[in-house]
C-alpha cells in the first residue's frame, strides 16, 4: 500500500472521541488567513493534518496535540507578520458602541474591587527603575486618547474610547531594556497575560486609565488595564497591578489553557 493510500485508510477509521470534521474546522480556525483558505482546499481527511503537524491522529490526546501544533505555528507566522508601525482603524465618538459590554471570565458582580487610594503598580524585571507607581503618579503622566474597537474571542466586537499613556512612553521612562523579549502583567482577580515586545512598544498599546471620557469602571478593569487594539480581548489584561519586562515568556491565563499566544488581529 502507498504512503498516501495508508493515510487515507487511517483517516477513515473511527477515532474514540475525535470527530474528523470538527477537527478540521478546529485546525483551520487556527491557522492565517492565506494558509486556511488552502488548507481547507485539501482537507478532505484527517491525512491533511497529520501530514501538516506530523502527528497521527489515533485517540482525543494527539487530536489535542496537533492543534496545539497548530496554533504554535499560527502564533509564529503572525508573529513574523507583525508590523510595528501599522495602526489598527479608529473610529470617530458617533461609533461607540453604548453600553459598551462587560468582557470576562466570570460574572459581572465578581470583577474584582481595587482600591484606588493603596494601588501601587509593581514594576520589576529588565527595568532601571523598579519604583512602585501610586495611581496619583500614573493620572499625572501624559495621556492620549483612542477610539478603536475591541475584537472578542467569542465573535462579537465593540467599539471603545480609551484614554491613557502609550505603553512605550512608560516603558523608555523606567528604564526599560527595550531589547527584552516579553512583557508580563499580573492582575488584580488572579489573571495574567505575556504580549511580545513589538506589541507592547505599539503606538496605539496603551496604559488606559479613562473608558468613554470617565475613570475607568471597576467592569472594564479599575484602577488600569492594558488596551492592545491589535490583539483579541483576552490579551488586553485589565485590574492590572503589576508589569514586568522579561526575557522569560510566562504564559497567560488564556494561553496556558490552549489559547493561541500572540492572537493577533
Amino acid at each position: 500500500m502507498e504512503p498516501e493510500e495508508r493515510l487515507m485508510s487511517k483517516a477513515r477509521k473511527v477515532i474514540p472521541g475525535v470527530d474528523p470534521k470538527l477537527l478540521i474546522k478546529d485546525a483551520a480556525k487556527l491557522l492565517p488567513n492565506p494558509a486556511r483558505r488552502l488548507f481547507l482546499r485539501g482537507a478532505t481527511s484527517l491525512g491533511a493534518i497529520t501530514l501538516l503537524t506530523g502527528c497521527d491522529i489515533v485517540d482525543e490526546e494527539s487530536a489535542a496535540k496537533a492543534l496545539l501544533t497548530i496554533s504554535r505555528f499560527n502564533d509564529r507566522v503572525q508573529a513574523l507578520l507583525f508590523n510595528p508601525d501599522k495602526l489598527a482603524p479608529t473610529y470617530p465618538e458617533s461609533a461607540i458602541t453604548r453600553p459598551f459590554p462587560f468582557n470576562g471570565y466570570y460574572p459581572e458582580e465578581d470583577a474584582p474591587e481595587v482600591d484606588g487610594e493603596t494601588y501601587m503598580l509593581e514594576v520589576g524585571g529588565l527595568v532601571e527603575n523598579k519604583k512602585p507607581w501610586t495611581l496619583e503618579e500614573l493620572y499625572a503622566l501624559p495621556q492620549e486618547k483612542q477610539i478603536t474597537r475591541h475584537v472578542c474571542v467569542e465573535g462579537w466586537s465593540a467599539i471603545g474610547s480609551w484614554t491613557g499613556t502609550p505603553l512605550r512612553d512608560f516603558l523608555k521612562r523606567v528604564g526599560a531594556d527595550l531589547t527584552a523579549k516579553y512583557v508580563w502583567f499580573q492582575c488584580a482577580e488572579g489573571y495574567s497575560n505575556t504580549i511580545d515586545m513589538p506589541t507592547a512598544l505599539h503606538p496605539q498599546t496603551q496604559m488606559t486609565f479613562r473608558f468613554d471620557n470617565e475613570i475607568l469602571p471597576r467592569k472594564y478593569g479599575f484602577p488600569m488595564k492594558i488596551r492592545i487594539p491589535t490583539k483579541l480581548g483576552f490579551k488586553n489584561p485589565k485590574y492590572v497591578i503589576g508589569m514586568h519586562v522579561l526575557n522569560q515568556d510566562l504564559g497567560g491565563y488564556w494561553e496556558d489553557r490552549g489559547y493561541n499566544w500572540f492572537s493577533g488581529i
